[in-house]
């Protein structure tokens, strides 16, 4: 066995001067709970080892696949950026002896020019084995990219080059042979976008119970409103989350650029090209939110452009490793970068704090009520160097809270000691024209604002414009080379990480997930390419947060599997390799390899996966009402309407679970904010993009009229006007994809176990496919004797026989009989169809009841193969169908996997959930016995053959039909296949089948059970399933036993005279529903008096009750809570009490008074002796 090599990253980074090391005006940190957080360990120094396995290269197999016909875009396509291996030269070294914290290492190294070196050592994720060393020759002769553990050298510069990448024919005339090689450098990478299978509730337990426990720490941070920005340096990219070279990175850049130059002073241009180095030679990207102006309306448009550091991430050789949180502090605070404001929960009474001040402020939190809250009730609080106050606004999105490792309270607290805040030696200084006041100038296109804040930046941080303005000069192209995917995987892997970058992209393609691989040309390398050698930069584009969901399961069950990263940007070299040297990438293969398989974020020691990652997002009501309600609502509101805009608001409130009272006060205000912006719009919709033009001074007008306005709109009026300097973003392009992201459409939905009003309406409705035997059963209920168990008359629409709007003529049909049940006798395959049905059931006052056919589905579809290879054998049965979609139909085939396909992204339990959240109900047509054998192995591929045409067809001619275009052949020659096959297996097909007398009885008797008020809601896990559903936590309180409070009244009487006659004409027996004694209240105490109860929650607290006190307008008993395991629950009421009667013209809170009012004689007081024990749970209200 060879020997292990050790894989070295040397990591430089200068140290400022000794300047840096006061602390700057106004920076702070807060320490609290035990000691042992306030004295640092002596050494947090750890050895992560890396786990060795390789992953052999393998051809793809299976049987027969469609093969997309390829064209290659003849054109130079998009952009790379050049990697550099070179360190500084000409640098002095003398040995120091390194400090070490967590797996930083700090090694003051003199060299000229500097006062240090800052080297970061190598690491993975969990430790064990012992690091490996590595020193591999470099054979300098050879093609490809240098790569630690690799050795592959930078290709020499070739004078020909430009010249053969103009004719563009350089990838068309590139081939895939035994000695074609790939090699990948990962350029950029976010966290990994995890979708905890738990719910809210079920996360926030299991974060509790491992902070209790000692094995681990909460960890929270703000969640600015912004766009995410990535930066490896010059040559190595700067990137926006799906896309590059663009205007969003010329604006973060150009804001990044502008940070390090206030930050550093005059020395900001020799430091711009140092971080630019460093990034570089030690292949490092640092993610951001870029917050900014000019990007777009979010929550609030801040009053400065701005980025935060959310992650610091090593992209070496294998899989990316992400810094904790106190490693990115330390590396911030050395460049010189923002950090963003951190609280770490360490204890149990601190998280259960923290999770009870956030439910006291989600519905009226702003950035001021919640950095206190927290700041009070946190271990240790770190302010961001950014204030968001300041510099963004007091309009919060929300904070991230994430389980982290329980040591990384003590690594903190040594970060903060040994790297203090760094002075801001720019503040003050002319720093030239802001980002605004260049967008401001140049208004005529988005490639004329990037050259001006391009210039802006300055040579020292941006001498390279290729990635935005394209090679030797010439305008780059957004088109992406299609054909660079395919020969990437078909070439062998140089090296490990490309072996793992082809099983990932392999099997995002196998999985048909919703993503997009675009690969453009590296104009960096323009002068380095030929025919042999061709460089490009892969995006790896997700489109839907499904697939982040589907590619989890598939890393539960492949340990190995890499993660799936958002904001993923790859550098790919295809190459080819002589013998040799194809035999030294083997050998050098062998020797490097992977780690563990984990994510690759550094502080989860001891942690298993399924808990290192439970994270948590928790988003403020005065964020979401602008950008979800407003702003997100604009389209509905402006195309379909008020009457669809409240359906769409309610039922997103609805979902967030918002209190009543605010749903109420919410209500009130975008009903007017609808008259407002359409009456002063008319039917031109406001731009989503410049929404707080128009809502900013509404809202402040609206909370200018009550304190409870201004509650709850939670800050406006301090508005930025944008339209002078927005940024140009041509082709309506949104690079984060949030303004519609959360897009929820509206839902009058159907409550569990409403009784659905005779004077209602009903319309019944079929998201299926052709062949679901809909028609059949449509005709079989309109013939059921006594309808659907009341007198309401049942008709029915068929598609087939309406031309014209079917759905408009439904409704039609609605308003000229709005109490009948109406059987839509067509399919309603998508969300339009359904908001459709949404809008009409809020314009008629009808209820709507989906009916669709029961099927296992599959990870991303509703609906399984074997459902649709039934389907298609019904339809292919049918003769003189009204819609012509019968055997006579020469694509048959294709009409059914066109709507296989308006269902795709969606799994059957997430199609159920999202039917049953906007309808309240859902029908299951019985279609398959539950014992029958597997799909017979020709229909199933006979199945899967026709999937890959579809993909193929629709990706080069969209919605052409398939008697049409480029696949025609193919299509007529599946389409024969797909008859003999089904006919062949019509047995099989016929007896797996279950009974249609037995399907309608079973559906039929559903219906009866929903339009009689009996239907009981099934419960699905959804997105959104999980969510709190209580409302903002106002006061905390114990409660009691309503039969034990009138047990000791009964008892009380029996003894007392003057409690006897005075309880006597009460009627209290009937009047006490609840007892409660309020320990706390938000209003009265503050939200961190509320939320410090979150430690005794759910918890039984035995409370003596010790007197009664009464006057002719109230009573109440005197009440003294106890303690929980050893801790006294103390209320912070000058007076705890159990309030029992006020007269009608008395407010409950007024028996507050009944203690003082006993002092001036003016109330009875009766003691009670020995006191009466009553237990009752701690509650949040």
């Amino acid at each position: 066995m060879l020997p292990p090599h050790r894989i070295l990253s040397a990591l430089s980074l200068t140290l400022p001067s000794s300047s840096s090391s006061a602390f700057v005006s106004g920076a702070f940190f807060f320490l609290r709970s035990s000691p042992s957080y306030i004295t640092p360990p002596r050494s947090f120094s750890s050895s992560i080892s890396l786990s060795h396995s390789t992953m052999p290269y393998s051809q793809r197999k299976g049987g027969q696949k469609w093969r997309e016909k390829t064209k290659t875009d003849s054109s130079v396509d998009n952009r790379l950026g050049e990697w550099s291996a070179s360190g500084s030269s000409g640098q002095t070294q003398a040995s120091v002896q390194p400090i070490q914290f967590g797996k930083v290492q700090v090694n003051p190294v003199p060299v000229q020019g500097q006062k240090g070196i800052w080297k970061p050592k190598s690491y993975g994720t969990v430790g064990g084995s012992t690091a490996i060393e590595a020193e591999v020759p470099v054979d300098k002769s050879t093609v490809g990219l240098q790569q630690n553990g690799v050795g592959l050298a930078t290709p020499q510069k070739s004078s020909s080059g430009a010249s053969k990448l103009s004719k563009g024919n350089l990838s068309e005339n590139f081939t895939v042979d035994n000695s074609t090689y790939a090699q990948v450098q990962i350029r950029a990478t976010f966290y990994p976008k995890f979708e905890n299978e738990k719910s809210d509730q079920e996360i926030r337990t299991r974060m509790i119970e491992m902070v209790s426990q000692g094995l681990a720490t909460l960890e929270v941070s703000l969640k600015h409103s912004g766009s995410l920005f990535m930066y490896a340096g010059n040559e190595g990219g700067a990137y926006a989350k799906n896309s590059f070279g663009n205007i969003y990175t010329a604006v973060g850049v150009f804001v990044l650029g502008r940070m390090l130059r206030e930050a550093w002073g005059s020395e900001a241009t020799k430091k711009q090209a140092e971080f630019n180095d460093f990034l570089e030679r030690n292949h490092m990207c640092i993610s951001m939110e870029l917050v900014t102006a000019v990007l777009g309306d979010h929550g609030q448009r801040p009053n400065e452009d701005f980025v935060v550091v959310t992650a610091v991430t090593e992209l070496g050789n294998g899989k990316p490793k992400f810094y904790s949180t106190p490693e990115i502090i330390a590396f911030c605070r050395k460049w010189r970068l923002p950090t963003n404001h951190i609280w770490l929960f360490s204890t149990r009474k601190a998280v259960t704090s923290f999770f009870a001040a956030f439910d006291a402020l989600c519905e009226e939190g702003t950035a001021t009520t919640v950095c206190t809250a927290l700041d009070e009730v946190a271990d240790i609080s770190i302010p961001g160097s950014k204030d968001h106050i300041k510099e963004q606004g007091e309009i919060l999105e929300g904070i991230v809270a994430r389980i982290v490792s329980h040591e990384s309270s003590k690594h903190m607290v040594k970060v903060l000691k040994d790297f203090p805040p760094p002075p801001m030696e720019g503040a003050g200084h002319d720093l030239g024209p802001s980002l605004r006041e260049i967008c401001a100038a140049n208004r005529s296109d988005e490639t004329q604002q990037i050259k001006a804040l391009l210039k802006g930046v300055g040579s020292s941080f941006c001498p390279d414009h290729s990635d935005w303005l394209g090679g030797a000069g010439g305008a780059q192209s957004r088109n992406a080379d299609k054909a660079v995917v395919s020969k990437f995987l078909q070439s062998h892997p140089a090296d490990f990480s490309t072996t793992k970058l082809q099983e990932v992209i392999r099997l995002m393609r196998e999985k048909r997930f919703p993503a997009a691989f675009k690969c453009y040309h590296n104009y960096h390398k323009y002068d380095s390419m030929s025919s042999d050698n061709l460089f490009y930069k892969m995006v790896i584009h997700v489109h839907s947060d499904s697939a982040f969901r589907r590619y989890q399961n598939e890393m539960r069950s492949k340990p190995g599997l890499w993660p799936l990263y958002r904001g993923f940007f790859v550098d790919i070299n295809l190459f080819k390799a002589s013998n040799e040297r194809a035999a030294q990438i083997a050998k050098n293969k062998s020797t490097v390899v992977d780690d563990d398989g984990g994510t690759g974020v550094s502080g989860k020691h001891g942690l298993a996966d399924e808990d290192a990652n439970l994270m948590i997002k928790l988003k403020f009501l005065t964020y979401k009402l602008r950008t979800f309600l407003i702003r997100n609502g604009l389209s509905i509101l402006f195309k379909e309407g008020p009457a669809a805009y409240k359906a769409y608001y309610l039922r997103q409130m609805k979902i967030w679970g918002t209190s009543a009272g605010k749903q109420r006060e919410l209500s009130k205000m975008l009903d007017e904010w609808a008259v407002y912006i359409r009456r002063k719009c008319g039917n031109k919709q406001l731009s989503s993009s410049v929404y707080l033009s128009e809502a900013e001074p509404f809202l402040e007008q609206y909370a200018k009229r009550s304190p409870q306005n201004q509650a709850l709109i939670g800050s406006a009026g301090n508005l930025v006007r944008a339209e002078d300097f927005l940024a140009i973003i041509e082709g309506g392009r949104d690079e984060e994809g949030d303004l519609q992201k959360e897009f929820v459409p509206s839902s009058p939905s159907a409550s569990t176990g409403d009784i659905i009003p005779k004077a209602e309406g009903l319309i019944v409705f079929f998201p299926g496919l052709p062949g679901s035997a809909k028609s059949a059963l449509c005709k079989e209920l309109l013939k059921a004797p006594g309808g659907f168990g009341d007198d309401r008359p049942v008709h029915t629409l068929m598609g087939d026989l309406i031309k014209g709007r079917y759905w408009q003529k439904v409704a039609d049909e609605r308003k000229k009989k709005p109490y009948s049940i109406m059987l839509a006798d067509k399919n309603a395959p998508n969300e339009e169809v359904w908001r459709q049905i949404e809008d009409m059931c809020h314009r008629t006052g009808a209820s709507a009841v989906p009916v669709v056919p029961d099927s296992e589905g599959t990870d991303s579809n509703p609906f399984s193969l074997d459902a649709l290879a039934v389907f298609m054998y019904r339809v292919l049965q049918r003769a003189n169908h009204p819609g012509n979609l019968d055997k006579n139909s020469p694509n048959a085939g294709y009409v059914l996997l066109m709507f296989y396909h308006l269902y795709e992204g969606k799994s059957r339990s997430e199609f159920d959930g999202e039917l049953v959240e906007r309808f309240g109900s859902l029908v299951k047509i019985p279609l398959l016995k539950s014992d029958r054998n597997p799909l017979p192995d020709p229909v199933k591929s006979t199945l899967e053959e026709g999937i890959n045409l579809y993909k193929l067809h629709t990706k080069k001619h969209g919605r052409l039909e398939s008697t049409k275009g480029t696949y025609a052949n193919e299509w007529a020659k599946w389409e024969k296949q797909l008859r003999d096959v089904l006919f062949g297996n019509s047995e099989y097909l016929n007896s797996v089948q279950v009974p249609f007398e037995s399907a309608v009885k079973e559906v039929s008797e559903e219906l009866n059970k929903i339009a009689k008020g009996e239907y009981k809601t099934p419960e699905y896990r959804t997105p959104d399933s999980g969510k709190r559903k209580t409302g903002a936590i106002v006061f905390a309180a114990i409660s009691l036993p309503v039969t034990e409070i009138k047990g000791l009244l009964d008892n009380l009487a029996g003894k007392d005279s003057k409690a006897a006659a005075f309880l006597k004409d009460k009627n209290l027996e009937n009047q006490i529903n609840k007892a409660h004694v309020t320990l706390a209240h938000k209003r009265s105490h503050g939200v961190t008096a509320v939320a410090n109860y979150g430690i005794f929650l759910h918890k039984q607290v035995p409370v003596d009750i010790t007197a009664l006190l009464f006057t002719d307008k109230m009573a109440a008993f005197e009440a003294c809570p106890g303690s929980v395991e050893g801790e006294r629950v103390v209320s912070k009421n000058e007076w705890p009490h159990v309030t029992l009667w006020t007269a009608e013209d008395v407010a409950a809170k007024e028996a507050n008074l009944l203690h003082n009012l006993h002092l001036e004689g003016k109330a009875t007081r009766i003691a009670i002796d020995p006191p009466a024990t009553i237990q009752g749970p701690l509650e949040f209200y």
